[in-house]
């Protein structure tokens, strides 16, 4: 007896499912696609999305259509399961590959979904919306730059080993400086491990605990200061298309008429004596970090 046709067409689709050629949370085709591409009556394809739905392989989403299932086993209370934590972690893998290349400004979510040709509702079965999104992006991309397993012995150590920590990450990733904010901090389970590794380090002192927070935030807004300029000039040179270099050299003129007009000699001066000088994101951290422990250390020691 021949196979009846809805159920050749069950079983492609969930071969195509078991070979990853359908993920979860994606697509499949429509009724329609699906009686054009068999060359089927629509009842025909209705009844083998219906029967793919009864055996748990596809489940209709409303404003979505039709998406491949979760299949992973029912997780833990409070947990997500295996196949959520796989499709929610191409997502974000997904949304830094277009921060880091584009910037946040071109992050959408229907970006996101046409990277991984999925329909962009069906990203909100994984993530609640872009602030989630933000969140989920900043854990993964420290997770990239995790801290030495053993906190090293004295405060300023870890301060310093934390701040090295975080230039590495924004350096990679510069958008990050537009996520957080000083006045609505993110609930970062990345940045939590720094600061508990600050406090833990402070614990011994005589700082008190406002004391100590201000220490927490100074030592990371030191590093989004400088950070930030990253992807300001990103920015400044898609809007201009010119490189700060030639930015600079174009000021250059600008810059001699103030120098000789006799009304910023100490400013001509130190131009003189500065001769040709080349901004090095790096060695600015490199020294603004040293000034700033060595201030700290007045306070703490």
């Amino acid at each position: 007896m021949s196979t009846p046709p809805y159920a050749r067409i069950v079983a492609d689709i969930k071969r195509r499912v078991a070979d990853g050629r359908l993920r979860p949370g994606e697509r499949v085709p429509s009724t329609r696609q699906l009686a054009r591409d068999w060359d089927v009556a629509l009842a025909t394809a209705t009844k083998a999305l219906a029967v793919l739905a009864r055996e748990g392989v596809v489940v209709a989403e409303p404003r979505v259509g039709t998406v491949v299932a979760e299949r992973a086993a029912t997780p833990r209370k409070g947990q997500p399961a295996r196949g959520d934590e796989r499709v929610r972690e191409r997502i974000v893998r997904a949304a830094i590959e277009i921060a880091d290349a584009e910037g946040l400004a071109e992050l959408t979510m229907r970006r996101v979904a046409d990277r991984l040709g999925m329909a962009t509702m069906s990203l909100y079965r994984h993530v609640g919306g872009k602030d989630e999104l933000l969140l989920f992006m900043v854990d993964a991309a420290l997770d990239e730059f995790p801290l030495p397993r053993e906190r090293p012995d004295g405060w300023r150590t870890v301060l310093e080993t934390s701040a090295r920590v975080l230039w590495a990450a924004h350096r990679e990733h510069p958008w990050m400086p537009g996520v957080t904010s000083l006045h609505r901090p993110l609930p970062s389970t990345a940045l939590l491990r720094h600061s508990e590794w600050m406090m833990s380090a402070l614990a011994g002192t005589r700082l008190d605990a406002t004391a100590k927070m201000h220490v927490n935030i100074l030592t990371y807004s030191y590093v989004l200061a400088i950070a930030a300029n990253i992807e300001q000039e990103r920015q400044a040179r898609a809007a201009t298309g010119i490189t700060d270099e030639e930015w600079m050299q174009a000021q250059q003129g600008r810059l001699q008429q103030i120098s000789e007009s006799g009304d910023s000699p100490a400013f001509a001066a130190f131009l003189h004596e500065l001769g040709d000088f080349d901004l090095d994101l790096d060695r600015l951290f490199e020294f603004g970090l040293g000034r700033l422990l060595d201030g700290l250390a007045r306070l703490i020691d």
